[in-house]
């Protein structure tokens, strides 16, 4: 069953594509490219269903923690699950089979968050914004081990060419499970949704991990070579040393700083509708949906087209969320009557999403296929380590200038997204054999 699906979704009618991995790798590419799909459709699920951005910050407000404290939780979390990644690199290069690492991030990651719900439902005030803060860092480090190691894996039993298509069905099929779980939100928010119905959501997030580990752990991973302690090639020192030694690396960490924009902007149009529709609770459902239904529309396609030209993508992706952002700028600056209706900001992060699922997606395609074995978790972990760096800086200099200007901040943005457009088109093509 898995021989002929797999053959069907990537279109391959004759001789099986093995590209970039062993031949003993390829004979069982099906098989773990199905698996790799489930488990990553049901850790997708749950970062939904437990994002900072939304449901955390919802939770938080919900228990009275202090703002300073619910301002911390996204930084921290997209910034702690990658500055460690160049020392966890260290771990994952000492074992020859590496998926039982990423099994553990996500058993730590399930502890995480259900540990998210208990709190909510004992602690109020201060002592919960904290407890939930500390939360969130296991999480976002439990999360920088298992997305290094799932690269180098996906990398190992994946033929190039097929892992753009992977990560696209995988956020694709997730994207229908999140429709599903914002339509429900919607409709319950109808009623006097109390704090068992938010932990509730976050107990459900957290069992995602845990089937997540069981499904990765039957993944069929060949040793891997182990770094020689007195080989200091891959060493943390020498892993930085990338940044001045391979300029195609270095091109690429300056593109994709560039094409923050997407992620980063995400918060602001969140506030705009806050400022200007209102925060009913009905609006968590919509934003909800939005993010479902651009997943399930744009992931497979930007998948498909990742695995040609990954770069493209990225490029074409961020142009997108750069137009996007200039537009809304203009609508909120001159248009009173347009920036007040409700539908506005749905349709404008069901845009978004699809801008900023073609980002990540390009550019996980990207450093995944620009490199082969060790290499690959150095280019990885050095990537992430600097981007995470660079993004806990932009983000609080971003949030400054949003006490004065929040679409102003947007603008800036996505300007920064225009350059990074074309950074990312000045790139070689990886996928090329």
């Amino acid at each position: 069953m898995f021989e002929r699906l797999y053959r069907y979704l990537n279109k391959e009618d004759q001789q099986r594509v093995c590209t970039d991995i062993t031949e003993e790798a390829c004979k069982h590419a099906p098989r773990n490219f199905f698996l790799q799909i489930f488990s990553n459709v049901f850790t997708q699920f749950g970062g939904t269903l437990s994002n900072p951005k939304t449901v955390l910050t919802w939770l938080m407000s919900y228990v009275s923690a202090p703002v300073y404290l619910i301002s911390l939780i996204v930084p921290l979390r997209e910034s702690g699950s990658m500055v460690p990644q160049v020392f966890f690199a260290q771990l994952i290069r000492k074992h020859s089979i590496r998926k039982w690492i990423w099994v553990t991030g996500a058993l730590l990651q399930f502890l995480a968050i259900a540990s998210i719900g208990l709190i909510a439902l004992n602690f109020k005030s201060v002592t919960a914004g904290w407890l939930i803060v500390a939360a969130v860092v296991l999480f976002s480090l439990s999360r920088s081990m298992s997305s290094l190691t799932s690269k180098d894996i996906m990398g190992k039993t994946i033929p190039k060419t097929r892992r753009g298509r992977l990560k696209g069905y995988s956020v694709s099929v997730s994207g229908v499970l999140v429709l599903a779980a914002g339509l429900f939100m919607l409709y319950q928010s109808q009623n006097n949704a109390t704090i068992s119905f938010y932990t509730t959501i976050i107990f459900f997030a957290a069992s995602t991990w845990l089937v997540a580990a069981v499904i990765y752990s039957r993944i069929k991973e060949f040793p891997s070579k182990i770094k020689k302690e007195e080989d200091d090639k891959y060493g943390i020192l020498s892993s930085f040393a990338l940044l001045k030694t391979d300029k195609h690396f270095r091109d690429f960490i300056l593109a994709r700083t560039l094409l923050l924009c997407t992620a980063l902007s995400a918060p602001f149009y969140v506030i705009l509708a806050q400022e200007h529709v209102g925060k009913e609770a009905y609006l968590l459902g919509l934003f909800i949906i939005a993010k479902g239904v651009a997943s399930i529309l744009s992931s497979p396609i930007w998948g498909r087209y990742a695995d040609k030209s990954s770069k493209n993508i990225m490029a074409a992706a961020v142009l997108i969320a750069s137009f996007l952002g200039i537009f809304i700028f203009f609508t909120i600056t001159y248009f009173d009557s347009l920036r007040s209706a409700k539908w506005l900001y749905p349709v404008v992060l069901f845009i978004l999403g699809i801008a900023h699922q073609g980002v990540r997606l390009g550019r996980k395609t990207y450093v995944i296929d620009m490199a082969t074995e060790n290499e690959r978790t150095s280019y990885v972990s050095v990537s992430n380590t600097v981007i995470g760096i660079i993004l806990l800086m932009v983000g609080g200099l971003s949030a400054l200038v949003s006490l004065l200007s929040v679409e102003g901040v947007i603008l800036l943005l996505s300007l920064l997204g225009l350059v990074g457009a074309y950074k990312s088109y000045k790139l070689p093509n990886v996928e090329k054999i």
